[in-house]
C-alpha cells in the first residue's frame, strides 16, 4: 500500500516548496521540520501511508486525537509543505518511501528540499552547510549563495533514496547537508540549515530565537529518538565522505 491521504483540501497551494524532515544524524531534519510546523502554526494537511512506515499510532500532549507517524503540514500563505516524522525509517524501507512520494511530488509540482546531517565532532565553530542538487536545483543553490561540498560523499537512508529518485526522474530537488553532532540532537545545526539554507531557497523568514533558547530542552526531548537511530540496523539518513582510496 502506498498513498497520501489529504485531510484538508481547502488549503490552496501553487508549486509549493516542500521541506523533508525525516530523522537522521543529529536529528537536524526532524528538529527543523518540527520548528517550522510550530513557528508557522501549520495545518495538518495529510498523512503518508507506505509499507515501509511502522504501523503505529501517535498521540500528542493535550490532544486526544491519534495520528499517523509520518504527516504533511501546509502553510498556504508561504506556499510551504513540511514532511514531519516521529519515527525512524529503516534502510530496507527507504526505496518504498521514495516510491510513495515520487508521483505525488509531480502531481503537486512541488520543489523538495531534503535535509541531512554530516557527522562532525562539535566545536566552537558554526556548523558548515553545503548544498547538492538535481534538475534545476543547482541554479537555485547558486542564487541562494550556499556553498558546494568540499569533498566527495554520499547521502544514505530515506533521504538518499529520495534524492536518487529525483535524479532518476529528472526532478528538480535540493539537498542541504550540515555538519552535525553524530551522537546527540543538534538544534544549532538545525538553526544553520533553516537560516542559511531553507530561508533563501524557499523565500521565507523563520524566527529561530525560540529554537536557540530551547536548545537544551530540545536535546533532552529528542535524545531518546537519537539513541534509537544509533541502534540495530536503523541506519539513519546521513551524508558521509567517500574517501575511496584511503
Amino acid at each position: 500500500m502506498a498513498k497520501i491521504t489529504v485531510l484538508d483540501d481547502s488549503v490552496s497551494l501553487s508549486e509549493p516548496t516542500m521541506v523533508e524532515g525525516l530523522p537522521g544524524v543529529g536529528l537536524v531534519g526532524k528538529i527543523a521540520a518540527d520548528h517550522l510546523v510550530e513557528a508557522f502554526d501549520m495545518v495538518h494537511y495529510g498523512n503518508l501511508h507506505c509499507d515501509g512506515i511502522p504501523k503505529v499510532a501517535v498521540y500528542h500532549e493535550g490532544d486526544p486525537e491519534l495520528s499517523t507517524p509520518v504527516r504533511l503540514y501546509a502553510d498556504a500563505e508561504r506556499d510551504l509543505l513540511v514532511l514531519q516524522s516521529d519515527v525512524p525509517i529503516v534502510p530496507q524501507a527507504a526505496t518504498e518511501v521514495a516510491n510513495c512520494l515520487s508521483s505525488w511530488f509531480d502531481d503537486m509540482e512541488s520543489m523538495p528540499i531534503f535535509l541531512s546531517g554530516l557527522p562532525q565532532e562539535k566545536s566552537e565553530d558554526v556548523p558548515a552547510l553545503y548544498a547538492v542538487a538535481a534538475g534545476e536545483g543547482a541554479a537555485m543553490v547558486e542564487k541562494a549563495d550556499i556553498d558546494f561540498p568540499n569533498e566527495m560523499g554520499l547521502i544514505s537512508g530515506p533521504t538518499g533514496a529520495l534524492l536518487h529518485d529525483a535524479i532518476e526522474n529528472d526532478r528538480t530537488a535540493v539537498g542541504l547537508i550540515v555538519e552535525s553532532d553524530p551522537k546527540f540532537p543538534d538544534p544549532e545545526a538545525s538553526r544553520v540549515i533553516i537560516k542559511k539554507g531553507i530561508e533563501p531557497l524557499a523565500g521565507i523568514e523563520v524566527p529561530v530565537e525560540n529554537l536557540v533558547d530551547r536548545a537544551e530542552e530540545i536535546r533532552n526531548a529528542k535524545e531518546q529518538l537519537a539513541r534509537r537511530m544509533q541502534q540495530g540496523d536503523e541506519e539513519s539518513t546521513q551524508a558521509k565522505p567517500l574517501r575511496m582510496y584511503q
